[in-house]
């Protein structure tokens, strides 16, 4: 019999579960989507985990009216039941506290959402690629709890069916089986039969439409992007492929995308079965896929085994760092995989630089108690956790570190890891089994200290290398055409180095000649004009301007739109036009971006 690794999982800080006796285990889901009132209204009816000598369910909510609960016995017998509702939280919302009867198999919980709940961004028409109006959700990392009475914590999963009724000219997606066609009643059913957690719930409806990549493949999107989606993403099916030679089958059934309108906050939503991804990735030469890689990976790290709270979600996003850039090596080659980690290494030292190296900020396993788990949401759990498992492949080789990342997603499917469980596993199979590896590794100062580690292995790039001559050539002095011949099929990822590279002291006259020879502010890429702003504004490069204005109105992805108002603020009238432009923007963001920025541009005196 294999030994267990079994432990206690830690009380989540984040969510009022916790403290229920009675755990969920299935969802029947029944919602109206209402666009005139921007909110859903509906039924959520939790089937309980049997033999539960439970006498209390306690869900999590958040600006919910709670219309009425309901008791079910195994009979489907159903009696109106009282329900209190705790003190409310800022970050936390509501306990909802439903005493149980002896009997009691499932409760329904009969509920509207309020027009400005955290997770549902509601947009008009002229917010989107077409002509319609569009609703998605985001429920990373507690914001579930914000338009489904759920146990909102990473470390509960539940099965679940939902109908969803939508104006019948859209189309309704979610985190399970989807339709692929509008139903002329606008009612669709859905069916997820993988157990996940609450924060892997996901709704969205729109004017959508999808194209096929392979068998198990797809596309949604507005009319108008679906094309250039479908071009873009054309090697997905080889990104899957590549991703179960390395880690095993895909347990998921479908891998289907969800390119959404420009507000969404982050690059990609790894909800299983339908990833939502944001449009900025689509920069027509397939050079930013590795976002789709990346959320890809998480079908193993995150959404197969997952964070037991948001204190472990390194565990999550480490392994998904270092699984997205095996993935884009096998496709692309290792010189394309390089680029990636330096990117990656150098994003992180500039979070730890801004968070202060020795932070606890910085450690893998955080302490978020009592805060916002999005404020653990940087490049430490990225990059760190990516590094250590670099390190750790340094020093038993890929042969056995892949043997052993293969077993624990197999080991542990569908299930809750927690750090401490993580550490007994790694020690007992991988680091015991060769004396002097646990301390050759410096596993504490990897997991509970701050910073980079000083063996964290070097990373470098031979194709950075090459921008780096162009550099020198240019801080040497010559023109900027110069470099066109050299420059002729760069990446994406060899334009931001390049950019990032560039003297922060540059006179306005240069970035004009470089802006002549390379037209960055016109470009359509996102991830060039956002190193590209930066650079011109500190030059006082006015012409850029406009370009700037119009991104930030349109983007929302908070990955952009941080270091550019940033970058605003930092200019000499840049408060006034900051808060300018956020005014005008500002409806176009979802909640998980007003939070950061809110704060960033009120707060300024």
């Amino acid at each position: 019999m294999p030994p267990s690794y079994s432990q206690p999982l830690p009380q989540d800080p984040h969510s009022y579960a916790g403290t229920s006796p009675a755990r969920v285990s299935h969802l029947d889901l029944d919602l109206t989507v209402d666009f005139a009132t921007r909110s859903l209204a509906g039924r959520a009816t939790w089937r309980l985990l049997a033999n539960q000598p439970a006498t209390e369910l306690v869900l999590d909510t958040r600006d919910l009216t709670i219309e009425q609960v309901e008791l079910f016995d195994a009979t489907g017998n159903s009696t109106s039941a009282a329900f209190t509702l705790g003190q409310a939280d800022a970050v936390l919302g509501q306990a909802l506290h439903v005493p149980l009867a002896p009997d009691t198999t499932a409760v329904r919980v009969s509920y509207r959402t309020s027009p400005t709940a955290a997770a549902l961004q509601w947009l008009e028409p002229a917010q989107t690629a077409g002509t319609e109006p569009f609703l998605f959700t985001q429920s990373q990392a507690i914001l579930a709890r914000t338009w489904l009475p759920c146990q909102d914590s990473p470390g509960i999963r539940f099965t679940y069916d939902a109908t969803v009724r939508v104006p019948p000219h859209l189309l309704a997606l979610m985190s399970a089986e989807n339709p692929q066609t509008l139903d002329a009643r606008g009612e669709y059913r859905f069916r997820m039969a993988q157990p996940i957690p609450a924060y892997l719930m996901a709704l969205a409806v729109g004017d959508l439409r999808f194209a096929p990549l392979s068998g198990r493949t797809g596309i949604y999107a507005e009319p108008g992007t679906l094309p250039t989606a479908s071009h873009e993403f054309a090697d997905l099916e080889k990104m899957v492929a590549a991703a179960e030679e390395l880690y095993g089958p895909y347990r998921w059934e479908r891998y289907d995308l969800l390119v959404l309108p420009p507000s969404f906050p982050f690059g990609g939503m790894e909800n299983p079965r339908l990833t939502f991804v944001t449009p900025t990735i689509l920069a027509g030469d397939r050079s930013l896929t590795s976002l789709v890689a990346h959320e890809l990976a998480h079908s193993w790290s995150g959404n197969l085994v997952t964070n037991a709270t948001w204190n472990d979600f390194w565990l999550n996003e480490g392994f998904t760092v270092y699984f997205e850039r095996r993935i884009m090596e096998h496709l692309y080659g290792a010189e394309y995989a390089d680029m990636l980690q330096v990117l990656g290494r150098a994003a992180m030292q500039e979070t730890i630089a801004e968070i202060g190296v020795a932070s606890p900020d910085t450690h893998l396993h955080l302490a978020l108690a009592g805060r916002d788990p999005d404020e653990g949401l940087t490049e430490i759990a990225y990059e760190k956790g990516c590094a250590l498992l670099l390190t750790l492949e340094s020093l038993v080789g890929r042969p056995r570190l892949d043997a052993f990342i293969k077993e624990y997603f197999a080991r542990f499917s569908f299930q809750a890891m927690d750090t401490a469980t993580f550490l007994h596993y790694l020690r007992a199979e991988l680091l015991d089994q060769e004396p002097g590896l646990e301390s050759r590794l410096n596993l504490a100062a990897w997991v509970d200290g701050p910073g980079l580690p000083p063996n964290a292995p070097p990373v470098a790039s031979r194709r950075f290398e090459a921008v780096d001559q162009e550099l020198g050539r240019l801080a040497a002095g010559e023109a900027p055409a110069s470099l066109l011949p050299a420059t002729a099929g760069w990446s994406s990822h060899e334009w931001v180095h390049f950019l990032h590279g560039l003297s922060d002291s540059l006179p306005v006259e240069r970035v004009a000649e470089l802006d002549a020879a390379f037209q960055f502010t016109t470009s359509g890429n996102a991830e060039i004009l956002a190193a590209w702003f930066p650079r011109a504004l500190r030059a006082g490069y006015a012409p850029a301007d406009a370009a700037l204005e119009n991104f930030l109105r349109h983007v929302g992805r908070r990955k952009f739109l941080v270091p550019l108002y940033r970058a605003l603020l930092a200019t000499p009238d840049g408060l006034t036009q900051a808060r300018a432009v956020y005014a005008q923007s500002r409806p176009n963001y979802h909640s998980v971006a007003t939070g950061t920025l809110d704060a960033m541009l009120d707060t300024r005196t």
